[in-house]
């Protein structure tokens, strides 16, 4: 082993213990990495930055980005909320739930999947009378596997390709996962629909500050505009609109209430209607209603485009300055710059009309106005945040457009009429001029620690080659797998990339054991699309530990789980995607 050699493999070897040891960041890892690479001379300054300008990061930039746009999409949400009217029964809810955000993970980023289907998920658990943590551990699990399914799918998946066309000049096409990442994805989803049982269902997610406080139904306004769609129509039809998640508590006519309100009362153009519901409910009953919110014109005024606008939830403290007063005097947009939207108050159906409501300690405010202003405004009113929502009040959502771009951007690359960082980076310019998500949206989107750490660890990685490091490792593998079948082969490079997964992020294992399995492909006489494959899907497939994904991190808190409470869904899981993994890969890339 040369002095090189052994530097590259101590610089891999101390990288990976400060990833175990989780202090610092993954990105700031990946920069020290490359830093001692340079200092000892087995990365060239020449090939420092190299890696910023890959194909891989531009493809998985342009991947989140598109993902984000799709995943703002009203379409998915609208069957969602359809579907959970409509399923009763356990296992009928967890294969819809679990077989969709499957689907949904082969298009978008998978955690972008599990996100949208997570609120799905929590209501039917609610309606079952079942523990969340029965849903979204097998959710998370399912997005996992989905992930496999396409190129886009997860980040390992563009780093395997890029790999594959690096040593042969081939890199895989969008669908040349699908053989094997849709029979894992049927055998993992049969699996799970079976194996929730093994779940503790006595988990409970713990309380956050807004249920302590016990968030009830908002109470707010909404004016009836020239020309809305609500005009016309009965308070029924407006109702239904918002899925029957709203009431309509009042009615302002002429400068008049209405005592009674009825389900065949036709709304008309000026009228004020006193509605009643969880912020999700009252945003589609504007949107869908062409209804004006009270004080709704902030934007406008203000001149600011809709992505600087924010709505934020806040609990009003007993020192407070608006306890006392009421809605109406406090003038809030006219002193502070924002606008208080809607009111709720714990145990208590608020009656009168917002402006003339007393604000009391407890009281939970939705406000509205410009995102950098939001958190001071707050602090300085003796208001407590409890949570941003993620709210377009009265926006029209475009709903097909960013499916459109996306089917024709997979379908470019799928026939080879466009190379995919080509067709990506382009959906994701066209989502940006299309107005399915604004520029704004587009930057908080990507994920810069992730891109940070690609192009940092592209040219360490290959450091590992240049050196002849994955030589050693690849013959020092060979030399344990004599003797072993092909298929003994791939599982060993599956498993270790498995293994590796939870203490790496799964992006930095790939750029590290997928040149070793090429190499070690290579020492055995095989070709090296299985063995990438099976790094591919080791990487892909943490089904053990809360940490080593982000989706089983994203479920941890509101499913109530525990550290072990993992590996009692995931290491059969695991096993099994090993036992089915390898003769899938063997039988679609012979070696």
């Amino acid at each position: 082993m040369t002095i090189q050699q052994m530097l590259a493999f101590a610089i891999v070897g101390v990288m990976m213990v400060l990833f175990i040891w989780g202090r610092l960041r993954y990105d700031v890892v990946a920069m020290l990495a490359l830093l001692a690479s340079l200092l000892a001379g087995t990365v060239s300054p020449d090939d420092a930055f190299t890696g910023f300008s890959d194909d891989i990061v531009i493809i998985v930039g342009s991947a989140l980005v598109v993902s984000a746009a799709v995943s703002r999409s009203g379409l998915i949400e609208a069957v969602l909320r359809w579907l959970v009217r409509k399923l009763t029964t356990m296992g009928v809810q967890l294969l819809v739930l679990v077989g969709t955000v499957t689907l949904l993970s082969s298009l978008v980023k998978n955690i972008g999947a599990l996100a949208m289907m997570m609120p799905a998920a929590l209501k039917m658990a609610k309606k079952s009378g079942q523990s969340p943590s029965l849903y979204l551990m097998p959710m998370s699990f399912g997005s996992l596997l989905g992930g496999l399914i396409t190129l886009v799918g997860t980040s390992p998946n563009i780093i395997v390709s890029g790999v594959r066309q690096e040593m042969t000049g081939q890199p895989f096409r969008m669908f040349d996962f699908a053989p094997v990442g849709l029979g894992l994805s049927a055998v993992g989803v049969t699996f799970l629909m079976f194996a929730w049982r093994l779940l503790p269902s006595d988990r409970r997610a713990t309380a956050s500050l807004g249920e302590a406080v016990k968030i009830s139904d908002y109470n707010t306004e909404a004016a009836v505009p020239e020309k809305s769609p609500a005009a016309g129509r009965t308070i029924g039809a407006l109702i239904g609109m918002a899925d029957g998640e709203i009431t309509v508590t009042g009615l302002i006519r002429g400068g008049e209430r209405r005592k009674v309100v009825l389900f065949d009362t036709v709304i008309e153009e000026g009228d004020i209607l006193l509605l009643r519901g969880e912020p999700d409910g009252l945003e589609r009953a504007v949107a869908q209603g062409g209804l004006a919110m009270t004080r709704h014109d902030t934007a406008s005024r203000l001149e600011l485009p809709a992505s600087k606008i924010g709505v934020i939830e806040a609990v009003t403290t007993v020192t407070s300055s608006l306890v006392g007063k009421s809605v109406g005097s406090i003038r809030l947009f006219d002193e502070q710059g924002i606008s208080l939207l809607a009111v709720s108050r714990s145990g208590h159906r608020m009656t009168e009309r917002l402006s003339k409501t007393r604000l009391q300690a407890g009281d939970v405010l939705l406000l509205q106005g410009p995102v950098e202003l939001l958190p001071e405004r707050i602090r300085s009113l003796g208001l407590l945040p409890l949570a941003e929502r993620s709210l377009r009040i009265g926006s029209v959502r475009k709903e097909l457009m960013p499916i459109l771009i996306l089917g024709t951007a997979m379908g470019l690359t799928a026939t080879g009429i466009l190379p995919v960082a080509i067709a990506f980076f382009g959906a994701a310019v066209l989502m940006i001029l299309s107005g399915a998500i604004s520029p704004e949206g587009a930057y908080d989107a990507v994920e810069w620690p992730l891109l940070i750490m690609l192009g940092a660890l592209i040219p360490v990685s290959s450091a590992l080659q240049t050196t002849g490091g994955t030589d050693l490792i690849g013959a020092w593998l060979s030399d344990v797998a004599t003797g072993l079948p092909v298929w003994g082969a791939v599982a060993l490079i599956m498993v270790a990339a498995m293994a590796v997964t939870p203490f790496l992020n799964n992006a930095a294992t790939v750029l590290v054991m997928a040149p070793i399995a090429v190499t070690f492909a290579g020492t055995l006489g095989y070709a090296p699309e299985a063995f990438l494959m099976a790094v591919a899907v080791g990487a892909g497939c943490d089904f053990l530990t809360p940490i080593g994904h982000q989706c089983n991190t994203l479920v941890m808190g509101p499913g109530g789980y525990r550290f072990s409470d993992y590996p009692r869904l995931g290491l059969p899981l695991s096993v099994l995607v090993v036992l089915t993994g390898v003769p899938l890969i063997l039988t679609v890339w012979p070696v």
